[in-house]
Order: structure tokens, then sequence, then C-alpha cells
């Protein structure tokens, strides 16, 4: 007997799915996922009603955080789509490649971290630290969708005509829309961003939130979280080509001052803090072993093996809530209403950041990795199962299809799982840099060790943890592409 469900049974999709299973259930055994506070389910209801009863007008500064989360995301992904652009020209370069993979390798949060040391809070800081790594995304998708580019449009042009020309006037134009797609969809991403830097200090949505929160205020924090779901929904609405430049030439405007950068704590931090403690001062190199060793064996260890089994539960988590998820949005399964009201909840899912989610879930279940697990797979299930849901809306059914169950085991899963897979594997390097940031909430993954040093004002040990945390998500990144080639799965950078 032939049918959809056939041939992924005997592919080697199959075995890779069992065996990330398989991994991630060893995994969650040795996790700790605990719920710690006396009562979690109360204090949750309370949460859920500060958001469907939220107070737009208890304090002043909500405002003002809204104005600043969309400025720091407009300069942000402006410098970052433009530095990235430049980049992807000549991204062939391997030192090129390798920069990029390195910057973009580190979470915007630790590039805030990094340059509050020495910028403070000043607006540099932020812009900075989503430019930064967003330049190097950029760098990497921008390219990989010009060398889509057809290559007719180039021989048709006249002999003689200069390169620079011939790219304008042939490859821009025929790549454009995505071009346009991408960068509009890294501009939701720089709104998510630019309201978690509010965790460490920076004037966005985020600072508000957390104070919001940590004061017991659930309607001033629903608050929040109700702008920013509306932000977001509204994209299409308030994003328009025509606004763009005014949205662009106003944004650094408003910014905000902060406080002025003292220039010499950017030399020092160069020359001196981030130089391991044995050889400053003319210290000799035989102590940087033994310091190296007790940085390695107490803290990288530990955080690197935190990180990876918090990685590979919430990434199996991710896969299982977006197969379930996609029938939701899929014109296959339910109604219009029914699937209005999916758009509607994988809208929330998939916007809510990461950081923001675990932070609630943390102040209602207390510190444990149970908390990361359901922001990331909630947040990233929500991305795929909306991709995968529209996919498989494309699927043309035989009349005599059947229904229920069925269709949904037999008909559509077998049809769309190579797209879950190409999505899921293309999220994994995403889903550890989030785990290693959830850190600085107080889960033991590299990012907890990473903060400890900078509180403890280590910036030696910080900046070491932060360049192993980058190779680690380097190397699942390498994984995660050898795995889709193997498996012939396409790697839909620009979806």
């Amino acid at each position: 007997m032939n049918g959809p469900g056939i041939p992924l049974l005997r592919s080697g999709m199959a075995r890779t799915s069992l065996i990330f299973l398989a991994v991630a259930l060893v995994c969650l055994a040795m996790a700790d996922i605990a719920i710690t506070t006396a009562n979690p389910w109360q204090d949750l209801m309370r949460f859920f009603m500060g958001v469907v009863t939220p107070d737009f007008f208890s304090g002043a500064g909500l405002a003002m955080a809204l104005v600043r989360t969309l400025a720091f995301a407009f300069v942000g992904v402006t410098l970052g789509a433009a530095a990235g652009f430049l980049l992807a020209l000549i991204y062939r370069f391997r030192l090129v490649r390798i920069g990029c993979a390195f910057v973009r390798a580190i979470h915007e949060l630790f590039w805030a971290l990094i340059f509050l040391q020495f910028f403070g809070f000043h607006p540099l800081t932020g812009v900075l630290a989503i430019a930064i790594p967003y330049a190097g995304v950029f760098a990497k998708v921008y390219s990989e969708i010009l060398d889509e580019a057809d290559p007719e449009p180039r021989n048709l042009l006249p002999t003689g005509v200069s390169a620079l020309s011939a790219f304008v006037y042939t490859r821009i134009p025929d790549r454009w829309e995505q071009l346009r797609t991408y960068t509009s969809y890294r501009l939701e991403c720089g709104l998510r961003s630019s309201a978690i830097l509010g965790f460490v200090g920076l004037p966005t949505l985020g600072f508000y939130l957390e104070s919001s929160f940590s004061q017991g205020h659930y309607s001033e924090a629903g608050a929040v979280l109700v702008l920013f779901y509306v932000l977001i929904a509204t994209i299409p609405l308030w994003v328009r080509p025509k606004l763009l430049p005014v949205y662009i030439v106003a944004a650094p405007f408003l910014l905000g001052d902060g406080f002025p950068i003292v220039w010499g704590n950017v030399k020092r931090f160069f020359t001196e803090d981030i130089v391991p403690a044995p050889l400053r001062g003319g210290g000799q190199a035989e102590g940087l072993w033994p310091w190296l060793n007790d940085l390695l064996i107490h803290q990288a260890l530990p955080g690197i093996w935190n990180t990876i089994l918090l990685t590979q539960v919430a990434l199996v988590a991710t896969g299982i809530i977006a197969l379930l998820a996609f029938p939701l949005v899929s014109r296959h399964f339910g109604n219009r209403l029914s699937r209005t009201g999916g758009h509607v909840l994988l809208v929330v899912a998939r916007s809510t950041p990461e950081y923001i989610l675990a932070y609630i879930l943390l102040q209602l279940w207390g510190p444990s990795m149970l908390p990361a697990v359901v922001a990331l797979a909630l947040h990233n299930g929500g991305i795929i199962g909306h991709l995968i849901g529209r996919h498989s809306s494309t699927i043309v059914l035989r009349p005599d299809a059947p229904r229920g169950l069925l269709r949904y085991g037999y008909e559509l899963v077998p049809r769309v799982y190579p797209s879950f897979l190409a999505f899921l594997f293309y999220r994994w390097e995403i889903i550890m840099r989030e785990t290693a940031i959830l850190g600085i909430l107080g889960i033991y993954t590299l990012g907890f060790h990473i903060d400890s040093a900078i509180q403890n004002i280590q910036f030696d040990k910080a900046m070491i943890l932060i360049l192993i945390t980058a190779m680690l998500n380097i190397g699942v990144d390498g994984l995660s592409r050898r795995i889709r080639r193997r498996l012939s799965l396409q790697t839909l950078p620009t979806c």
C-alpha cells in the first residue's frame, strides 16, 4: 500500500527525528524542571487577569518606553541592514564569513552587557547591541538571496557595462521582493530585541515590564504586553514604504541622551579589564593556566552542559508544539472563525520574546529550567507552526481525502515534514543562543556565569565565557547545516 506516509517511514528523516527525541528524553530526565513557588497557578491567574485588564494610564513612562523601543529598533536594524548589505557583496571571502558568523553568534543582550561596561547607559549601547549581530545575519541572508538571482538578465546587457551597473540593474531588481520581505521580518525581530534591552537597564518596554512585574502590578505589566502585541500585529499598517524614510530620519532623535560616554573607561576596558587577571601589571604567564583551568572547570563546563541540556529539550518541545499548532491556521482544518483564533494564538506566541516569556514564568513558577523550556518552545513553535500551516494550505488534497486525524497524520504531516525539519534545524542555533542568554534570569546556563562575572567586575572571565558561547553556537549552526544537507532539506534562509 502506497501513500504520503510511506516515504517518510523509509527515509533518514524518521531516524533523525527519533534520535533527537531520544536525546531530548535523556536530557529531560537530567534537567531541573520543578515548580518551586507556593501558589503557581494562583499567581498565573493573577497575571492573566492583569493581561485582560491592562492599565495603560498607570504611569507616564509607558508611552516614552514605546517610543524608545521603536527608535532603537529602527536605528539598529537600519545600521545592521546597511552594513550587512555591504558585507554580503564580499561574503564569498572566508574571513568575512567567519567574522559574520562570530558576531551573529553572540546574542544582543551579551553585546549590550559588553557595551554597558564602557559606554554606560548611552543610546549607543542599545544601537550597537542590535546593529552588530544583525549585520552578521543580514550579510549571510542577503548574500544567499543575491546568489539566487537569475543570471539571464546580466547576459542581455550590452558589452562594456560595468559590474556595478550590472549589479544594480539586474540582480537587485530580480531579488528586490525577497530582500524587502526579509528586511521587514528583521524589523519585527528588531522590535523584540529592542524590547528586551530594557532588562539590562535601557529605557525600552522591557524595563517598564520588569519594573511593573517586580512590584506586583500585573495590570501595568499586562498593558506593556498588550501594547507590544498590537505593535507587532499592526506592522503592515504603519510600516509603509513612503513612511520608512520619516521613521529612519526621526528615530535617532528619539533615542534619548543617556549618560555621557567616559572615553577613559573605553580605553581601560580594552587595555586592562578584559586582560586575564594573571597577566595584568606585568604578571607572569605561569599563573594563566591555573586561572583558566579554574574558569573552565567551575563555570564554562557546567554552563556548556546545562546550555546543551536545555537546548535539546527545548528543540524537541518546539517541534512538538509546531506539529500540533499548524492545523490551527491550515485551510484543511476548521472554519474561518477557528483559523482566525488560531492566527491570534500563534501571533501572540511568536511575538512574545523568549526572554520576556521566560522572565514572567520564572516569577510565577520559580527558578528552574521549566520556564525556559516553555518559553523557548512556545515562541519558536509558534513561528514554525505558522510557517508550516501556511505551507500546508498550499497543498491540494484529492476529493476523497480522509478527514480528522487521518487527514492530519496520513495526508498532511508526511508532506510538510521535510519543510518542518528544515525550519526546526534552522532554528536550532537560534534556540541555543536564547538558551545561553536566559542564564541572566538565574538559570544555570552560560549566561548565568557571564552575568555573575560581570556583576563581580571580572570582565576577563566574562569575555572568555562569551567567546565560548559564540563558538558553541557556531558549532551547532555548522552541525545543523550538515544534517540539512545530509537529509537534502531546503535551508530556507529567506522564508
